[in-house]
């Protein structure tokens, strides 16, 4: 009974490595493409800061999916190797996480700061536009 929870749990593991494989190489070649897209019409640094932030977005969630894979593997009679593995990997990820959410929080930060003081100079353009008619 228990070889043949470990050989479904084995085959779970595999599958979740691969869906997140999958969300990391499918955010990779979005961000490329978005990358490209933007490179060629804007060259301005802050055209390229929606790309960054969505592809973070893809690395965290895959980041998760990787760390429930590890998870998972240990689930059937793990050793003490291996719970100790699993904590410098589930660490490691978890930092990476940490700090790229982060990372990520403190772009949309200044993105919306932009987007407001963007909005300011317009609205007070087109006042300045109503007051000289």
């Amino acid at each position: 009974m228990e070889e043949l929870l470990a050989d479904i749990v084995g085959v779970l593991v595999t599958v979740v490595e691969a869906c997140g494989a999958a969300i990391v190489i499918t955010g990779a070649v979005w961000a490329f493409a978005r990358f490209l897209w933007v490179g060629l019409r804007r060259r301005t640094t802050e055209a390229f800061v929606p790309v960054r932030l969505t592809l973070g977005r893809f690395l965290l969630l895959g980041l998760e999916f990787q760390l429930a894979s590890d998870v998972l593997r240990t689930a059937v009679a793990p050793s003490f190797e291996e719970l100790g593995l699993l904590a410098a990997v589930a660490a490691i990820r978890t930092a990476l996480n940490y700090f790229l959410s982060r990372e990520i929080a403190d772009e949309r930060r200044q993105v919306a700061e932009q987007e407001e003081t963007g909005s300011a100079v317009d609205v007070t353009a087109d006042e300045h536009r109503r007051r000289s008619a």
